[in-house]
């Protein structure tokens, strides 16, 4: 700490440790000024104070006259004026004034008042010239289509090259040649089709197929329709079917696939409308009431719509889809003949026994529709076609005598196959024929089967069966379906004929 101090009395300097230099100020440098920026720039001769220190109003001229030095060469440059042009800017051109003579200086003109000089008057307004004339102003560019030449001026007007019109000409006569060959050989085309005195035959408008007709209802039952096929060895035959159900079941009759069922190895085959094929294996069948039923392995088919035949009556019009004699897809109309006509089949695949209660048609039914459906005016099945009668031998063709299956009756058969493969019928356990007194129709019993439903009410031999339930009974077919329209265990009522005295019994039917 005292080496710090050494040499120092209360910060002052001694002769050991002098006091360090201080700096003066920097002398004030001030550039020259240019001569001619000088001129330029500077006061009047004469004049010490500020502009406004000059004295207006009495237009007196400054005490010298101003004698301006060269401008710098770069505003020279860039300010000044063309080459060749004398005019000065302290004045504007005046009329008849000399180009030449260059006006007087702004500072050397005592006779204009200053009051009056807008150049000399620092407060007056701007004041705006005639613009500069350098020369004639171009030609505005045209902004729309350019002038339309006529005919003459394009033929002769020399406004086209010549090789252009040639060109143009040579393609017009191109056009031409062309256009009078095809006109020419239209019309000998038309020359041949038709002479000027043929009589054209009119045409008819267009007939509509409004819903509900013929047409209408073929194109909604058709695509459910199909045409079965069975092949027995080198043997085969076709039938009809219709598809009731979209998991592929198809309603058919029994004596359609019958044979195939008969023999080892033999097929089914269904074909759609549209051509497309499928197998058809036999899921069970009936032939008692001569139904069957088989499944196509088909996504999604058309199904058609099930009716009621419950409510059928005589005259209403009917539709026989199938394939008759082999032609897919056929359609033929007429109307309900009868009702409830008791039909025994022939023994063709069916039970000796086989009777439907059929609905009678006059709708032509040939070999080949069995199995297809029997529609009514609203396209809904109302029955399954089964059987024909005709005047000829063996398999005659339609005479308007065709019978089906009703709808109610054939679908609950077509349940009872699809759930369990067979069918249970109602027995009541007679055998009997037709017979008639002239006044009064019925079935004679034959004889009486031991231990069933007859035997058990009571019913003999010879006795007349008239009706059964609700039902008259005019013959032996009539007791079977009368019969067959109720379910085994149900008791049914059964008036009968006995030594010529009537007589009801009560039978409880059994099963077959």
């Amino acid at each position: 700490m005292s080496d710090q101090h050494e040499g120092t009395t209360n910060g002052e300097p001694t002769p050991e440790r002098p006091a360090p230099p201080r700096l003066g100020p920097r002398p004030l440098v001030r550039p020259p000024v240019d001569a001619g920026e000088a001129s330029v720039f500077g006061r009047p001769a004469g004049v010490d104070g500020g502009f406004a220190q000059w004295p207006r109003g009495n237009g007196s001229a400054a005490p010298g006259p101003l004698r301006p030095g060269p401008p710098p060469a770069a505003l020279a440059s860039a300010f000044g004026r063309p080459d060749g042009d004398a005019a000065a800017l302290q004045r504007p051109p005046h009329p008849g004034q000399d180009p030449a003579q260059p006006p007087p200086a702004f500072w050397a003109d005592p006779a204009a008042p200053v009051e009056k000089d807008p150049w000399r008057d620092p407060d007056s307004g701007a004041v705006l010239g005639p613009p500069p004339v350098d020369g004639p102003e171009p030609a505005p560019a045209p902004s729309g289509p350019g002038a339309r030449l006529s005919v003459r001026e394009v033929l002769f007007g020399r406004r086209v090259h010549p090789r252009a019109l040639a060109l143009l000409a040579f393609v017009a006569l191109l056009i031409g040649v062309a256009g009078g060959l095809v006109g020419r050989l239209t019309a000998g085309g038309a020359a041949r089709l038709t002479a000027p005195d043929a009589t054209i035959a009119a045409a008819a408008p267009a007939k509509e197929r409004p819903p509900g007709s013929v047409a209408d209802i073929a194109a909604k039952v058709v695509p459910a329709v199909v045409s079965l096929e069975i092949r027995v060895g080198d043997q085969g035959g076709t039938g009809s079917g219709v598809v009731i159900d979209p998991a592929g079941y198809v309603l058919t009759n029994n004596h359609v696939v019958a044979p195939a069922a008969q023999v080892q190895g033999a097929t089914v085959e269904a074909v759609f409308s549209d051509g497309s094929r499928a197998p058809a294996p036999i899921v069970g069948r009936d032939p008692k009431t001569d139904l069957a039923v088989v499944k196509v392995g088909v996504a999604n088919p058309t199904v058609a719509q099930i009716g009621s035949s419950a409510g059928l009556a005589v005259g209403d019009a009917v539709l026989a889809v199938g394939s008759p004699l082999g032609l897919a897809g056929t359609v033929t109309s007429g109307i309900v003949s009868a009702i409830e006509r008791p039909v025994r089949l022939d023994g063709e695949g069916n039970a000796g026994d086989a009777v439907i209660d059929a609905i009678q048609t006059d709708a032509a039914i040939n070999p080949g529709n069995s199995g297809g459906p029997l529609v009514d005016s609203t396209g809904a099945v109302v029955g399954i076609n089964t059987a024909i009668r005709s005047l000829g031998q063996g398999e005659g063709g339609s005479i308007g005598l065709g019978f089906a299956i009703p709808i109610d009756e054939a679908r609950r058969i077509a349940e009872q196959l699809i759930r369990v493969g067979t069918v249970t019928h109602a027995e009541l356990g007679v055998n009997a024929k037709s017979v008639t007194d002239g006044a009064t129709d019925g079935a004679q019993v034959q004889n009486v089967v031991q231990g069933g439903a007859a035997a058990a009410a009571g019913i003999n031999e010879g006795d007349v069966i008239v009706k059964v339930g609700e039902r008259a009974i005019a013959g032996a077919d009539d007791l079977v379906v009368a019969v067959r329209e109720h379910q085994p265990g149900q008791s049914v009522p059964i008036e009968l004929i006995r030594g010529g005295r009537p007589l009801t019994v009560t039978a409880v039917l059994t099963s077959d």
